[in-house]
């Protein structure tokens, strides 16, 4: 009986949310007749006009879809209470590390709400005083910084800027002292660091401008330059790309001054490496590897010997150390071996410092240089830590830790000891005992086992009726490895559960693990993603009536091939930024760049066959019901182009049938996420969770069980 009254109570609720999601009316999104032909096979593309941002009816059809998305938001009771809360709980001071550059000490904070952190400094009687405020570059906040390097003796600096999230770049040239611009600003650099020669100059990196929209055309050319200071920008030297034709080149100099460490790739893993002596004029560039088959870095160097950071012969990484004058692999000598775990090496106070992820959290040993190990450092927690990098006359060191319940804090740390004190711990209005995080392993569809993290208030009861957001990625060796987040603390709240799956494709476990997701083993992935929901559900955290998926670009791949796979799994699905056209990802901007984990519909007709299996865009069949989905992408995003988002929104908004709304959200003015504005960070994070919340049948923020 008290079943049957509460499924009574819910009734009109769940009635009301499909009565209003029932009057939706799309805009009208006009089918064109583009056909392309793969190898045998020919593929409709309706809605390839999508394709050209710079159109008036690609911004007339944003407009008309914001406006229907908007509409949808504003009609959620509880929107505003939740922004209430998301903005309260994001109001606190953030301070980064710091780092000292000529007479004085920079580091970056912001008061809470500040869209833009700003780049404080003091000086050596400890006044302070703001060096660059980004908060200036733009009354709405879309304008941010992108990079910041000084020259050697900290008097000069140079530091990029992106305007609506653009991965194009202006670079402007300070004296540090006077705050004062010393010459005209660098225009139209991408993909780039910064890195001093002396106080001369500096190297950066960049395309053509390419013919078309800067926004979507394909740029596959990189080169390397030099900017002399006191000459114009097209005096600016080539210094590697002119005769070789990479994707990728990056070039810095050593701490020491005394090299040029150049990196050239076409793919997103793989690169060559080469180094050019500064301290002999006219020196020649000098090969360290001359391949793409495995990732290189020198991150060291000291008298004639090289330090280089490699998977080459090491799936987890290894350090080797190598003579500058013989540098190639068959001269390599271990010097932090591989281990079980995979590296990620860093330098500081005349230390190595070598962070492992084990089971995706973070295990950091000191070693010297003579590759002893001097410590294990004691971690505050089980979390992730990062930084331990430093300039080697530094006496101290800072490195941050985080988990998905403990907000990001600095600490000092002393080399010498091994003690670490907290530098800037932040005063967060969330009660971090309140809620747990346990570590899982369960069991993909081939057998294979699969670790996840799953967080929740404590005491939640396990009856398959909470609000649960699944999280992953699954690609491009990149670890999820746990970290705090504002929103997620406000979702855990509000009696949400939180979980990250590490998926095959990710670096959690080496070069091995990536690979298993990559080109014609990229549905592990997504296979892998479809068990995590499937354990929540089998374990009773949550039923697929409570279930929301959610990944950004390729997590946002990730979402619309499970969602078109398995649309019965979850009631919500949240792609955003995703790389869900898999026949045309590599036509735009530096989308080749991503084959070596997808690979392209034109390999082999094999390879077209297994991609458009999955392609989200080609996978979406009329006639069945989807969840309720909201896509995000913006307008800006020249990484993964918003065409992708359109195109699937559109293919949706067609074929969708039953209830569910079928939104696509789209922010002006932003890119791929980068640089975002903390406003627009608090909005989307906002609509995201009201979006789901309400999708699951809440008419009311869920009160924590």
């Amino acid at each position: 009986m008290k079943k049957l009254i509460l499924i009574m109570a819910v009734l009109p609720t769940m009635v009301a949310v499909a009565q209003k999601q029932q009057a939706l009316k799309y805009p009208a999104t006009p089918k064109g007749d583009v056909v392309d032909t793969y190898f045998d096979a020919k593929v409709n593309d309706p809605y390839r006009w999508l394709e050209d941002d710079r159109s008036p009816e690609t911004a007339s059809w944003v407009k008309a879809e914001n406006e229907v998305t908007y509409g949808y938001l504003n009609q959620i009771p509880f929107r505003d209470a939740l922004k209430a809360r998301m903005e309260k709980l994001w109001n606190y001071e953030k301070v980064g590390a710091p780092s000292k550059e000529g007479n004085y000490t920079y580091y970056s904070k912001n008061n809470g709400l500040q869209n833009q952190s700003v780049v404080y400094r003091k000086d050596s009687k400890g006044k302070e005083e703001v060096f660059l405020d980004p908060n200036t570059f733009s009354k709405d906040g879309t304008t941010s910084l992108g990079g910041l390097d000084f020259s050697k003796d900290g008097s000069k600096v140079a530091y990029a800027i992106s305007e609506g999230g653009s991965d194009w770049r202006k670079v402007i040239i300070m004296d540090a002292a006077s705050k004062k611009i010393v010459e005209d600003t660098i225009v139209d650099v991408k993909f780039s660091g910064l890195s001093w020669r002396g106080n001369e100059g500096f190297y950066y990196s960049s395309y053509e401008k390419p013919k078309g929209s800067e926004l979507s055309a394909k740029t596959d050319e990189h080169k390397l330059y030099f900017h002399k200071l006191g000459t114009a920008q097209k005096e600016d030297k080539v210094i590697f790309g002119a005769d070789q034709k990479r994707r990728y080149i990056g070039g810095y100099v050593t701490e020491d001054g005394d090299y040029l460490v150049i990196s050239a790739a076409n793919s997103t893993y793989g690169n060559e490496l080469y180094i050019k002596s500064l301290k002999t004029p006219n020196s020649p560039i000098v090969t360290i590897v001359d391949n793409f088959n495995n990732d290189n870095s020198v991150i060291e160097t000291k008298g004639n010997k090289l330090f280089i950071a490699t998977d080459y012969n090491a799936p987890n990484k290894r350090v080797v150390i190598v003579d500058v004058a013989n540098p190639e692999p068959t001269n390599w000598v271990d010097f932090i071996p591989e281990t079980e775990n995979v590296l990620s090496p860093s330098t500081g106070s005349g230390y190595f410092f070598a962070t492992y992820i084990k089971d995706a959290v973070s295990v950091v040993k000191q070693y010297d240089y003579s590759g002893k190990m001097v410590r294990e450092i004691k971690l505050p927690a089980v979390g992730t830590a990062g930084g331990f990098g430093g300039k080697a006359d530094d006496k101290v060191l800072y490195y941050s830790f985080t988990n998905y319940t403990t907000p990001g804090s600095v600490y000092t740390f002393n080399p010498a000891t091994g003690k670490s004190d907290v530098y800037e711990k932040p005063n967060v209005d969330f009660k971090s005992d309140d809620f747990e995080s346990k570590q899982v392993f369960y069991t993909s569809k081939d057998g294979t086992k699969i670790p996840m993290i799953i967080t929740h208030k404590k005491g939640l009861k396990l009856d398959g009726k909470n609000p649960t957001m699944l999280y992953g990625y699954g690609g491009f060796n990149i670890s999820l490895t746990p970290s705090f987040s504002i929103a997620n603390a406000v979702w855990l709240e509000n009696g949400g559960v939180y979980a990250v799956a590490n998926l095959r494709g990710g670096g959690e476990y080496g070069k091995k693990w990536h690979d298993a997701g990559t080109k014609m083993e990229k549905q592990n992935v997504f296979d892998d993603f479809i068990a995590a929901a499937e354990y929540l559900i089998a374990q009773k955290y949550t039923t697929s009536d409570y279930l929301a998926i959610r990944g950004g670009s390729n997590g946002g791949l990730l979402v619309g091939a499970t969602m078109t796979q398995r649309p019965d799994l979850m009631k919500v699905a949240l792609p955003a930024v995703g790389v869900l056209d898999m026949l045309r990802y590599h036509t735009f901007t530096a989308g080749a760049g991503w084959a070596y984990d997808y690979g392209t519909a034109q390999d082999s007709k094999e390879m077209f066959e297994y991609i458009k299996a999955y392609s989200p865009v080609h996978n979406v069949k009329a006639g069945t019901q989807y969840p309720a989905t909201m896509v995000t992408t913006g307008d800006h995003d020249d990484r993964v182009v918003p065409a992708h988002s359109f195109k699937f929104a559109a293919e949706l908004q067609d074929k969708q049938t039953g209830p569910n709304p079928t939104l696509i959200r789209i922010d002006v003015k932003a890119g791929h996420g980068a640089g975002k504005s903390v406003a627009a960070s608090i909005q989307e994070n906002v609509d995201v969770q009201a979006f789901t919340l309400y999708n699951m049948g809440f008419t009311s923020l869920p009160k924590s069980k």
